[in-house]
């Protein structure tokens, strides 16, 4: 692979500190949520920070691939669903949920744009075989 670009964030405390990127354009506290046992509040976390990338980088793709195949896109909306929780052998591990909205493209089109997204989206290349991934046409 031929690296065009790179960004580079630091966490520190893990889950119960703060997170932040080496332009220091990101810089956020991170906390764990209620739902895993923590205190909540108004603070984000790993899962909310990947659903983030992910949306954004699906979006990309989509993008890319309805100017590929010569298609308008407006208000097209990618929603991502994060969930995390522990495996069968103990650990823990993610799902991901990609809710797709393109107003004004019939359903056929819109689901081949999708599933081309998903093929090209280096989120979805990362997480393929690792974790399930649904997609969802809206």
């Amino acid at each position: 692979m031929k690296t065009l670009y790179q960004a580079t964030a630091t966490a520190d405390a893990g889950r119960e500190g703060n997170v932040k990127s080496s332009d220091g354009i990101l810089d956020l506290e991170v906390r764990l949520p209620k739902e895993l046992g923590g205190k909540g509040g108004e603070y984000t976390n790993p899962e909310q920070l990947f659903a983030a990338g992910y949306s954004a980088c699906f979006g990309g793709a989509l993008n890319l691939v309805a100017l590929q195949n010569k298609i308008k896109l407006k208000n097209s909306k990618v929603t991502t669903v994060v969930g995390i929780g522990q495996t069968d052998e103990g650990g823990f591990g993610l799902e991901v949920t990609i809710k797709v909205e393109m107003p004004g493209i019939e359903k056929e089109v819109a689901q081949d744009l999708l599933e081309k997204a998903h093929q090209i989206c280096p989120y979805s290349l990362a997480t393929r075989g690792n974790i399930e991934v649904t997609l969802e046409l809206l």
